[in-house]
């Protein structure tokens, strides 16, 4: 299921929302969904943050704000490239749409 398109007031709601579990500084950790695809190219990734003790995943909000394509049969979103570190490529669009900095979240593999 594709999460709906939000029109500008539930983009900011969503990312008031997404501020409570990830704020300035913190890390949001990703994990493979799947393996990537056979030409490198497809990966699935999950975002995720801990918050009282608790692993939350947050890709579908994430997904909704970014508009970038969730995949329910992974829990993850889709993500196209190579050459590069895909999983702080998301983290880094997060940033930059939840703070106006790309750099402002932390990013760790796990």
């Amino acid at each position: 299921m594709q999460p709906k398109k939000l029109d500008k007031q539930g983009k900011e709601d969503l990312k008031k929302e997404l501020k409570q579990y990830i704020k300035k500084g913190s890390t949001v950790y990703t994990a493979l969904g799947q393996s990537p695809s056979a030409s490198g190219m497809y990966r699935h990734i999950k975002l995720l943050v801990i918050k009282k003790d608790r692993i939350m995943n947050l890709s579908y909000s994430i997904a909704q704000l970014t508009e970038w394509t969730y995949k329910d049969k992974t829990s993850s979103i889709g993500v196209g490239g190579c050459g590069m570190d895909m999983g702080f490529h998301l983290v880094n669009t997060l940033g930059y749409h939840l703070y106006d900095d790309g750099y402002a979240i932390k990013h760790q593999w796990i």
